[in-house]
């Protein structure tokens, strides 16, 4: 068995949730700025991810499922799911984004899991808080290597993929690692590299 971990955020959806999120309340610029400072690794991603969400409260959840429902998955994604699954990878999306996102998505594309974090509501509306699977910097390689010891996976026969800084602990403990339209912090640590929105360039760069 192999398996192979996909960031969510930028790799298998074009944008990033909370980005989309916050434009319902005209604060897609402000929380656009958090988001770069995160992913590029100026800013620690839990305090960034609790900053950003809180600015959400008072969002309608309505609102948010039907965002998080129509969010536009990347060119190509598709196509490279099945493809690993024939190669005999299980494909599995971390994402420090949400679950109202992830969800959808790993439906969608026919992915064996989701691990992300679950924005709170209460009366209908955001609060403005968060909890999950994926709060901090390290969450991503935390449950690569769960994962890994739960099925029996060794790092040799694991494919990451991601573009951020967030995506760097999930580096640490897999042999394929893909940086995919990344920020330079992640390339850097990458020894697939692709720079064009097109997940199935990855097909050309791994064996069967």
């Amino acid at each position: 068995m192999k398996l192979a971990v996909f960031d969510f955020d930028s790799t298998l959806m074009d944008g990033e949730t909370i980005d989309f999120l916050a434009q319902e309340l005209n604060l897609g610029a402000k929380v656009a700025k958090i988001t770069e400072e995160a992913m590029s690794g100026r800013l620690d991603f839990f305090e960034s991810l609790t900053t950003r969400v809180a600015l959400l409260k008072g969002l309608e959840y309505k609102k948010v499922v039907e965002i998080c429902e129509n969010l536009p998955l990347m060119n190509g994604s598709y196509e490279l799911i099945p493809e690993l699954k024939k190669m005999g990878y299980k494909v599995v999306c971390f994402s420090g984004g949400f679950r109202v996102g992830t969800t959808p998505a790993k439906i969608k594309l026919g992915l064996d899991a989701d691990f992300s974090n679950v924005l709170h509501e209460k009366n209908g509306v955001l609060t403005g808080l968060v909890g999950g699977d994926m709060m901090f910097g390290f969450s991503k390689g935390d449950m690569l290597q769960r994962l890994q010891s739960i099925l029996g996976v060794s790092r040799e026969n694991t494919l990451v993929c991601g573009d951020g800084a967030n995506d760097l602990s999930m580096f640490e403990h897999a042999d394929t690692k893909v940086a995919f339209c990344a920020k330079e912090i992640l390339r850097k640590e990458a020894n697939i590299i692709v720079d064009t929105k097109d997940l199935t360039k990855i097909l050309d760069n791994i064996k069967a």
